[in-house]
């Protein structure tokens, strides 16, 4: 049973019954195929996020205060598909019980059962792929439910729209949709990939966050690094806009590759996770007046006449 809470926040915004928000941790290794590390993640996202001030400048708020439940890990490792199950059960559990669901990792296969529940639990979704990998392949390493194949099955059951994409192998062209995929090298000299992202993008999102996608240079501890990634402002801004313009409906963030020598990554990560909050829950407040935003309740941008029950 977990000892903690997130972020070390007080038991009244901890429980349950009482938040808003799930986060659910999936410290999960099992398909990596360079670095290894990965099922140390979510730990230490988790312990860095215990020593990140909980007051967001950009948005003026706590979202904390929302109330964030976190789970116990799911530990299932006897085989990536039996992982995939488990994660697609946890999370569509949550789901059902009209919660805002998170997922960190763990590496990049956890994705297919959390997009999988997703899908199946509200209509007409896109899913956002943030990366520097396609990961297109339908099987690699003779599984399915590798991490090499996290969005095969989103590329044909869901609007799958990739950005930062930098690095795949020639077979997976054949699952990717050239109108739907932002390539780094394309975003790099394109003052408006921000605006042709969201032209692709159905009014539900899953976004799922491969750490990856960010450069190296800010984001070094992480399996696979690639060169000419994505900056901590331009990835906000974009984030932001996203939030702002269309309905997340739950996300993940996966891939952190801990390193003891350097917290910066950690650190980012437990940042980001709770930028993506604060976006989600109190981007549309800033222009209230003070006695407006003491009276007003945060309200989840969580749409219930948009669930569908599965």
């Amino acid at each position: 049973m977990n000892t903690k809470n997130y972020a070390g926040i007080p038991d009244q915004y901890a429980k349950l019954e009482k938040a808003n928000i799930v986060l659910i941790p999936v410290p999960y290794d099992g398909t990596s195929t360079w670095q290894k590390g990965a099922d140390k993640g979510p730990d230490a996202f988790l312990q860095a996020s215990e020593n990140m001030e909980l007051y967001d400048i950009e948005t003026n708020s706590e979202v904390y205060k929302e109330g964030v439940y976190l789970t116990e890990a799911i530990t299932e490792n006897s085989s990536p598909e039996a992982m995939v199950e488990a994660v697609h059960s946890e999370v569509k559990k949550y789901i059902n019980k009209k919660k805002f669901v998170t997922i960190v990792g763990g590496e990049h296969s956890i994705s297919i059962g959390t997009i999988r529940a997703f899908d199946e639990c509200f209509n007409n979704i896109s899913v956002l792929h943030i990366d520097a990998h396609a990961d297109l392949r339908k099987e690699y390493e003779g599984s399915t439910c590798n991490h090499a194949c996290a969005v095969y099955e989103a590329s044909q059951n869901t609007n799958l729209v990739q950005v930062g994409i930098r690095s795949m192998d020639v077979s997976e062209k054949s699952s990717m949709n050239m109108e739907k995929v932002f390539f780094a090298h394309d975003m790099a000299v394109n003052e408006d990939w921000v605006d042709d992202v969201l032209d692709q993008l159905t009014d539900n999102i899953f976004i799922t966050f491969d750490l990856d996608a960010l450069d190296p240079s800010i984001m070094p501890s992480t399996g696979t690094p690639e060169p000419g990634g994505l900056l901590w402002y331009e990835t906000l801004d974009f984030l932001r806009r996203v939030f702002e313009e269309r309905n997340v409906v739950g996300f993940d963030i996966v891939e952190l590759c801990p390193n003891e020598l350097d917290k910066s990554s950690d650190f980012l990560m437990a940042k980001l996770y709770y930028k993506m909050l604060s976006y989600k829950f109190y981007l549309n407040e800033e222009d209230e007046d003070e006695e407006d935003k003491k009276e007003h309740k945060a309200i989840s941008k969580f749409r219930e006449d948009e669930y569908e029950e599965y």
